[in-house]
Order: structure tokens, then C-alpha cells, then sequence
């Protein structure tokens, strides 16, 4: 909650969020174990160019492995620190892989399956990659505090995201905000 307060100006007495959006990442982390070693401390290690906002490590409510199973990591409605200036809104789904590891045909098909349940959820409206997140910077739905608190991302691409914006057509997901 103190997250919430401190970097987006919302006070609840809850850490929930209404999901509105969908955010897709890579882990750049190559096993299910290390990427849970990464997630399961409650304190940021290291990363300074995060921990200067907080130390609340960094967390997503789904993980898929590279095989396309999927963990929940977290409740669909509870904070999760994942995209800057719009995690009170957005479900983050991490992705087994990264640049040395590109993710899966597997790993598309769990994600549209799983974006299918949550749009039958929730009012998800919109669905990006983690590289597409700062379009939403200036728009009234980016909540960060620090204008200067911006981080260049590269997850999961381009690649991947039109080949599950495909799986996905006939649920017209917008990738950008209105302006």
C-alpha cells in the first residue's frame, strides 16, 4: 500500500488493483528455479536503477514455463510491481526466456489461453509487452509519481507479441492509450 501511495497517488487501505490491462514479460532468467529465486524475497537485491524507487522487489501474478505451464504467483486483483506507472491496473504474465532463450510457440498458446480467462474475469482493455509500456507515459492512465522514472525495456518483443495479438484478434485489445 505504501507502493501504491508513494509512486502512483492512489491510498487504499488494500493492496488490490482492478485489473484493466495486461502486461506480457520475459524473465531473461533461463529456469523456473532461478526465476522463482529471483521473485520469492520480499526485498529488491540489487537493480539499482529500480531500487532507487523502492526495494519492494519486483513480482507478476503468472509465470508460463518454457513448456507453456502456467503458476500463479500472485491473486489476479493484488498489486504486483511490474510495469512502471501502471501496475493499480495491470495483470503481468513472465515468460520463461529472454534473448538467448526466445520464448515458445507453447508460451504463446499459454498466454492467449491464459488472457481468454482473464478477459472473461475482469475488463481487461488493454494488452502489451513490457516494451511497450511508455506509450502510456502522459496519458491519464500512467500513475508514477517520478517523471524521470523510466526504465528502457526490451521484453518480449515485437516477435512475440504479434504472434499473440494474432491468437488473440477477435478480442480487439488495444496496445496504446487514447489521447
Amino acid at each position: 500500500m505504501e507502493y501504491l501511495e508513494k509512486r502512483h497517488g492512489i491510498l487504499q487501505e488494500t493492496a488490490t488493483i482492478e485489473p484493466k490491462m495486461v502486461v506480457v514479460h520475459w524473465t531473461a532468467v533461463y529456469s523456473l528455479e532461478a526465476t522463482f529465486d529471483v521473485f520469492n524475497p520480499v526485498q529488491l537485491a540489487g537493480r539499482p536503477e529500480l531500487t532507487s524507487a523502492s526495494r519492494l522487489n519486483v513480482s507478476a501474478h503468472f509465470l508460463v514455463d518454457r513448456d507453456g505451464t502456467i503458476f500463479r504467483l500472485l491473486p489476479d486483483t493484488t498489486f504486483a510491481r511490474h510495469t512502471i506507472g501502471l501496475n493499480y491496473m495491470a495483470i503481468g504474465i513472465e515468460n520463461i526466456g529472454g534473448p538467448v532463450a526466445p520464448l515458445t510457440r507453447a508460451q504463446v498458446k499459454a498466454n492467449a489461453e491464459l488472457i481468454r480467462y482473464l478477459r472473461k474475469k475482469h475488463e481487461i482493455e488493454f494488452l502489451i509487452g513490457h516494451h511497450e509500456y511508455d506509450a502510456f507515459q502522459g496519458s491519464p492512465l500512467w500513475k508514477e509519481s517520478d517523471p524521470n522514472y523510466i526504465t528502457q525495456k526490451q521484453d518480449p518483443g515485437d516477435r512475440f507479441m504479434k504472434r499473440l495479438r494474432k491468437e488473440l484478434s477477435d478480442l480487439s485489445f488495444k496496445s496504446r492509450p487514447e489521447r
